[in-house]
């Protein structure tokens, strides 16, 4: 009974911080803009199977892709056990899903067998950030924190691995000298159990429950760790696959109160004329956090920082400044620093800094091409050159800022109607000298 009381009141407080946390970040999408509604649910699911549950985009880097493949889908068979133990906590119960019967073998033994390859996936991980120069993971936005906070999280996992399997090894020897029913199957940990025969039943006993509390408060501190670490893709990812936007990649979205404008320029008598006068003027573009629409923070949150985005870039590649990872760090960066103190002191407030140039500059958002090879690398479907296009907006139409080149073509259209340099009635004379038969 101290067991469960003690548990319980662990769970609630991981619970409580859990959800103040998530509050705390729910919060802040109050302040983002409608975007894009959510339909076609049966086509997303399908792109959450292939994308997400599928790993498919992962598999563009077969070999290091195979291992975080291992991974999630280790996650995804380890949940079970987890939700068992929560069950034992609570309920005093030891084994609470036995019942299942070969379904709880079949878990079990994929649980067992996930836990050591995980294992072995998150030791080659942690090799390769600590040992090895790997060129995606270093530019300008990966900070020492942005390091330290890859191999806490990964040293946690390979905890959390190591602690599950010395949990199986203590269950099976025990169970094994006692002559008690082995409830499940544990092939990796029923070979490993013999190297631990020297041990009594009762130290063995010891070793899985000291495990199985390793285990599951690993898993509490963990679950609160993510929501402040790269790692809270580990929530975000599948939900973010689900939430993909449908359209092609290289579709650009028309802007609403545009679209409204020249609609009552070109026919004023529309339903359009009729704005309340007290309509706050609407901004076009995107200028700091709360001017983006909702997908785009879900993107920032959801961000692994793996750099795949950064590595394929042609800007990237040829030396100028733009990094698409960057971006979406920079958008979260700036979300938290300043949605709080929207939440304090309203939507309005104004601290004199901004997305663009405090944190993003004009020289990274004009490098862009809009190629969309960073969406199309990204394994879980960030978009990252809506917002982009979307800064720039704000950067023409409100303060008439872009590249000189870019503002002839302006003027040229302004004055000429077309890009080029030459007014209407000059557009043909390049035909004059050509003979055309009839």
């Amino acid at each position: 009974m101290t067991k469960q009381i003690i548990f319980l009141i662990v769970l609630l407080v991981t619970i409580g911080v859990f959800f103040y946390t998530i509050r705390r970040i729910i919060s802040f999408f109050r302040f983002t803009k409608a975007g894009f509604p959510v339909k076609d649910l049966g086509k997303r699911f399908g792109v959450m199977l292939e994308v997400a549950f599928g790993q498919t985009k992962i598999f563009r880097r077969p070999v290091i892709g195979f291992f975080h493949a291992l991974v999630f889908w280790g996650f995804c068979v380890i949940l079970f056990g987890s939700i068992e133990m929560v069950i034992d906590g609570l309920a005093g119960s030891d084994k609470a899903l036995a019942p299942l019967g070969v379904v709880y073998k079949i878990i079990m033994a994929s649980g067992d067998i996930f836990a050591f390859l995980v294992a072995i996936s998150i030791i080659i991980f942690l090799s390769r950030r600590l040992f090895f120069h790997i060129k995606r993971f270093e530019g300008i936005e990966m900070k020492k924190i942005s390091h330290i906070d890859a191999n806490i999280a990964l040293s946690i996992i390979l905890l959390l691995m190591i602690s599950l399997l010395g949990m199986n090894i203590g269950y099976v020897g025990s169970k094994t000298l006692s002559g008690e029913e082995i409830k499940g199957l544990y092939p990796v940990s029923s070979m490993l159990a013999p190297y631990f025969s020297g041990l009594s039943p009762q130290m063995l006993d010891g070793q899985y429950q000291i495990c199985w509390w390793t285990h599951i408060l690993l898993i509490f501190i963990f679950a609160n760790i993510l929501p402040y670490s790269k790692h809270f893709h580990v929530f975000m990812s599948v939900p973010n696959v689900f939430l993909t936007r449908l359209e092609p990649l290289g579709k650009l979205t028309n802007m609403d109160n545009v679209t409204r404008e020249v609609k009552l320029m070109m026919n004023p008598d529309t339903a359009f004329a009729a704005a309340p006068a007290d309509t706050p003027v609407e901004r076009f573009g995107v200028k700091d956090a709360e001017d983006v629409i909702w997908k785009n923070y879900f993107d920032s949150l959801s961000c692994t920082e793996c750099g795949r985005c950064t590595s394929v870039c042609p800007a990237n590649l040829t030396g100028k400044k733009l990094s698409p990872r960057k971006i979406m760090m920079d958008l979260r960066a700036r979300m938290k620093e300043k949605g709080p103190l929207m939440v304090k002191n309203g939507r309005d407030f104004n601290d004199n800094r901004s997305l663009i140039r405090d944190y993003i500059s004009e020289e990274e958002l004009w490098a862009c091409t809009t190629c969309n090879a960073c969406a199309k690398e990204c394994p879980i479907n960030i978009n990252h050159p809506t917002l982009i296009v979307d800064m720039r907006r704000y950067l023409v139409m409100e303060e008439a800022s872009a590249p000189g080149e870019l503002k002839a073509v302006f003027n040229n259209i302004e004055n000429n109607g077309a890009p080029w340099q030459y007014s209407a009635e000059d557009r043909l004379n390049w035909t004059k000298d050509i003979e055309i038969k009839i």
